[in-house]
C-alpha cells in the first residue's frame, strides 16, 4: 500500500510540473535592417512575450559569428510579461547581413533561432542607390 501511494505522489507531481511551463513568443523573428550606412547604429531588439503559465528564464543568447553580439535580458520573466533581446551587429562591416541569434530558455521550444538581415553600404555609395 505505502508503494502504491508514493507511486501516485509522484505521477501527480509530475503531471503538475507539466502543468506549468513557460512560453516564449516573439513579436517578430527577424529583424530586417534593410540597406544601412557603414558606421551606423547597429543596434536592434526583438522583443518577446512569456505567454505560458510559469516564470521564464532565458539562460543563453548566441550569435552565428562575432560580428552580432546579442545581450539577453537579466531574471527571469513573468507569466504575461514582456522583455526584449538587444542584437548589435558591427556596422563597419560592409555588406550582406545574414546572421543567426539562438535564444536558449526554459520554454516549451527551448531553442528558438532568430535572423537578422540586410546590407551594410560603403561611404561611397548612397542608401537611396539601389545595388546590383
Amino acid at each position: 500500500m505505502k508503494k502504491f501511494i508514493l507511486i501516485a505522489l509522484v505521477a501527480l507531481v509530475g503531471f503538475t510540473a507539466e502543468a506549468q511551463q513557460a512560453k516564449i513568443s516573439f513579436t517578430n523573428d527577424t529583424v530586417d535592417y534593410g540597406n544601412i550606412a557603414k558606421g551606423s547604429d547597429g543596434v536592434r531588439v526583438f522583443e518577446f512575450t512569456n505567454t505560458g503559465d510559469a516564470p521564464l528564464i532565458i539562460s543563453d543568447v548566441k550569435s552565428s559569428c562575432g560580428c552580432t553580439v546579442p545581450k539577453k535580458p537579466d531574471g527571469p520573466i513573468a507569466p504575461g510579461a514582456s522583455s526584449s533581446i538587444q542584437v548589435k551587429y558591427d556596422t563597419n562591416r560592409v555588406g550582406p547581413i545574414r546572421k543567426t541569434v539562438t535564444v536558449y530558455s526554459n520554454a516549451s521550444e527551448p531553442i528558438v533561432a532568430l535572423k537578422i538581415k540586410g546590407e551594410v553600404m560603403s561611404n561611397d555609395t548612397s542608401v537611396l542607390e539601389k545595388t546590383k
